[in-house]
């Protein structure tokens, strides 16, 4: 292998990957220009979100089994062709369910695609480089997902919210190109040996309900009572569906993932570190944008900005931490991350409606810091203890464990504000915070944000216990 493949495969990835985050980040930034368009709710909207979210969750891990069988590299061009036509769909979507289909598409391709993306660089990049790589890795999904509320603004404000897909589209159509150019199936780890493996249908169909049923459950999108029949029997059957697919992986040869990983302390502790963390700490740049715009009264520009100095510190974080982990560890970088974004939460719940930007950018930016930190040694921890045969699906899982717990910690955070403002008799949409002139309304949301990041900082104390118990695994992890 010549020296500087690993890093064309990686710029390789990489642009796909941009292109996907970016996608994620952007769309939110849109929704209230399409319920114009389409004259519908802006609860009718939100599904050009929820269903991305929801196609994602229950597709990704028996995407990443898929990706282990068939070869990694027909299986990434494949994700990005289908995300390029879903993108060109969304653009030339004539009602709001015709946009809705082409998110399921494209959600579909990125799901393929993020599946894939971690396994391909592990399984080309030395293994006294696996954590400069994820490092890197983690730094461009920072940079994805800042750069959404950057690019939105103007590219809506001068043409239209369609305009968006079409920005999406282009660095996907050249990762296409790269990918087919560049990627080689023996030498970015690829097992084609196991193309007879026999496929987990049920497995498949079993987790795909039990995490579909639980974001709807927890994002409760259809405003059910939170003690109706239909919350708690949307519980009592993810539950149910959950126990059944634990008891299908454990009883057949071929799992679609195999639980038995769990029995590996390594494994287990860094994955609930990962699950808790992304818990804690996701809801920061959901929580943010809403805060500076809607409550404290800024344009949609200069929020972007601020939003963009935490990922900032998150991608300078990424580029140290990814480097010095292979030297010295994961576990002080693990440690440190997540202590500062316990620091930082504790410091968001004391903000207020005149809070200084100066004051505001700072916070974010060691926000990001900690966020970047933790990230890539942790996924290099959890990926020391499997082989390269189950890198995709290993991929696909810490995907899916940071999309879920993003996703859990977004809607419990939307929950505790809205149920606070309700129980304190305030009917107000947050984009509408600052039209309002009620006080009640001000102190209302004020109250919900602080106990939102008190309970959030409480799922990283967690976090830490977690990461402490996470051991170094030395065992030789070859298949």
């Amino acid at each position: 292998m010549s020296d500087n493949y690993h890093w064309k495969v990686f710029w390789t990835v990489a642009i796909a990957l941009f292109a996907m985050v970016l996608d994620f980040s952007i769309v939110f930034l849109a929704l209230s220009s399409i319920a114009d368009e389409f004259e519908v709710t802006l609860r009718a909207v939100t599904w050009v979100a929820i269903a991305s979210s929801l196609v994602m969750s229950a597709t990704m891990l028996p995407l990443g089994r898929v990706s282990d069988i068939t070869g990694r590299k027909k299986f990434h061009i494949t994700g990005m062709i289908l995300f390029v036509i879903g993108a060109l769909i969304a653009f030339s979507a004539q009602n709001l369910e015709m946009l809705i289909a082409a998110r399921v598409v494209m959600a579909l391709g990125s799901a393929m695609g993020q599946a894939v993306v971690f396994a391909i660089i592990v399984g080309v990049f030395p293994s006294e480089q696996r954590g400069k790589a994820l490092g890197m890795i983690t730094t461009i999904v920072a940079i994805g997902a800042a750069a959404g509320p950057i690019v939105a603004g103007p590219v809506i404000q001068e043409f239209d919210w369609r305009a968006i897909f079409l920005v999406i589209a282009v660095p996907t159509i050249a990762g296409i190109v790269a990918a087919s150019i560049v990627l080689d199936d023996l030498r970015i780890g690829s097992t084609a040996q196991r193309v007879s493996t026999k496929y987990d249908w049920l497995g498949a169909i079993l987790s795909a309900g039990a995490l579909s049923l639980t974001i709807l459950t927890i994002s409760n999108p259809f405003a059910f009572d939170w003690i109706s029949i239909e919350i708690i029997g949307g519980a009592v059957l993810s539950v149910a569906l959950f126990a059944s697919l634990v008891w299908w992986e454990l009883r057949i040869s071929y799992p679609m993932l195999n639980l038995r990983f769990f029995q590996n302390s390594t494994f287990s502790w860094s994955t609930s570190t990962r699950f808790l963390g992304f818990l804690g700490g996701s809801a920061t740049f959901f929580l943010m944008p809403i805060f500076i715009q809607s409550f404290m009264g800024y344009d949609q520009r200069l929020a972007g900005m601020v939003i963009f100095v935490g990922a900032v510190g998150m991608g300078l974080a990424s580029q140290f931490s990814g480097r010095f982990s292979d030297k010295y560890g994961f576990r002080p970088f693990t440690f440190a991350g997540i202590s500062t974004m316990i620091v930082t939460n504790v410091i968001f719940s004391f903000f207020v409606a005149d809070t200084s930007l100066w004051v505001v950018s700072p916070v974010l930016f060691l926000n990001g810091l900690g966020m970047g930190m933790w990230m890539a040694p942790n996924m290099s921890a959890t990926l020391s203890t499997v082989g390269r045969g189950d890198y995709g699906s290993m991929s696909a899982f810490l995907n899916l464990i940071r999309n879920v717990g993003g996703v859990i910690g977004q809607a419990l955070a939307a929950a505790i504000i809205a149920g606070i403002m309700l129980s304190r008799g305030v009917e107000v949409q947050l984009n509408e915070l600052t039209e309002s002139t009620d006080p009640a309304v001000s102190e209302a949301f004020l109250a919900g944000w602080t106990l939102t990041f008190l309970v959030l900082t409480g799922f990283l104390v967690l976090a830490l216990f977690a990461a402490f118990k996470t051991k170094v695994y030395t065992a030789d992890s070859t298949d």
